[in-house]
């Protein structure tokens, strides 16, 4: 399944963004470090055996919080943040709430109802209104974004605050040490010793507003979601088709949405999870995309931010348009020696790498098929 449509997401403006990571909460402050070449990931201590004893988790919160509790708090902060950053209210009647999670808390904690979490965050904020949920794996936050795109452009909502949380739990780390996508040595994205994923958690979230009501009241505009593209390739439960599908669908179908080409994107931040099935796939469907022209430069955050499952698109939509604003990517951690044939330019060593260009792409692949890819402008 392939969701495109073209022309239908171009009226959402960004006006404010924030987000709470193992590197910080200060924007620019984490954005340097990036730049810089620093990670977050680092020995979390763990009652029961894994494959890795690193992740990256947020330091500045109570050890003791529980998963229900450290979840809130996280996305809380990312909220209000972001919605500050807009020069908005939380409490302002017009304001949806659009969030997205993958498991969350829900593994270790089972819920009445796996809507409750979002519910608890809207009325502990104050929001007047209830918030729309998703729940797409490692796409949720990319599907949340795509989903208040979707409600701007239709004339149903005037302004969102999206993203989304993710936190780390002794049942996401046994799940994905016994399913083997935990690396025993560390989060490589693209490199040819590539050998697994390591979790991190943290939470981002986006003011998108539509366009008019955003310049009638002057806002700062940090950017534009332009486009938006879905498919889903139904190939297993965990495990993606390999053949690259649904990475060109997803991409080609925000591509058409944002009225661009391929040759117009400057920079491009990839899933790049760091298991050699979900690089190989991205490599694949890059090179089927980015045929002819200007290729974009690649970049990946995981190794920084730890792969952080649900909130992962949306870290992701805030680093490209930073990356935007400075044109300026930072380098992959972990990276010495691309893949053979890597399609596309990627900045290896301590460096930030350089480009030109106003267009953006953010790729998130998911557990059960979930592609997104989000097009993400700056002003040329």
């Amino acid at each position: 399944m392939v969701v495109n449509e073209p022309g239908r997401n171009g009226a959402a403006l960004v006006t404010g963004m924030a987000w709470w990571t193992a590197l910080g909460s200060d924007l620019d402050e984490v954005w340097r470090a990036l730049l810089a070449g620093a990670t977050g990931v680092a020995p979390v201590a763990s009652a029961h055996p894994l494959r890795n004893d690193r992740a990256a988790a947020v330091g500045d919160l109570p050890a003791e919080l529980g998963p229900e509790q450290r979840q809130y708090e996280l996305a809380a902060r990312a909220v209000r943040a972001a919605v500050s950053d807009a020069g908005l209210d939380v409490t302002d009647p017009r304001l949806r709430l659009v969030a997205g999670t993958s498991h969350g808390s829900h593994l270790d904690v089972p819920p009445d109802r796996l809507d409750r979490w979002g519910e608890t965050l809207a009325a502990g904020l104050g929001m007047a209104r209830r918030p729309l949920l998703v729940s797409t794996a490692c796409s949720a936050a990319s599907d949340a974004l795509l989903v208040a795109a979707a409600l701007i452009a239709e004339g149903e909502e005037e302004v969102c605050v999206v993203g989304g949380v993710d936190v780390l739990t002794p049942a996401k780390r046994l799940g994905h040490s016994a399913l083997g996508t935990m690396s025993p040595t560390e989060l490589r994205a693209f490199d040819e010793r590539h050998d697994g994923t390591l979790l991190g958690e943290g939470a981002a979230f986006l003011v998108l507003e539509r366009a008019d009501r955003a310049r009638e009241r002057g806002a700062r505009i940090r950017g534009r979601l332009s486009g938006t593209g879905s498919a889903n390739d139904a190939a297993g439960p965990t495990a993606p088709d390999l053949s690259g599908d649904t990475v060109v669908r997803a991409v080609t179908a925000a591509l058409a949405a944002a009225g661009r080409g391929p040759g117009e994107v400057g920079v491009l931040n990839a899933h790049g999870s760091g298991t050699p099935v979900n690089d190989d796939v991205e490599s694949r469907g890059f090179a089927r995309v980015f045929t002819d022209g200007k290729a974009p430069v690649v970049f990946a955050t995981k190794g920084a931010f730890g792969h952080t499952l649900g909130a992962t698109g949306a870290l992701e939509a805030v680093a490209v348009l930073l990356a935007l604003r400075d044109q300026a990517v930072p380098p992959v951690p972990g990276l010495k020696t691309a893949l053979p044939g890597f399609p596309l330019p990627l900045p290896g060593g301590a460096a930030p790498l350089p480009f030109t260009g106003n267009v953006g792409l953010s790729i998130t692949i998911g557990f059960g098929g979930f592609t997104t890819c989000l097009a993400l402008e700056v002003p040329a």
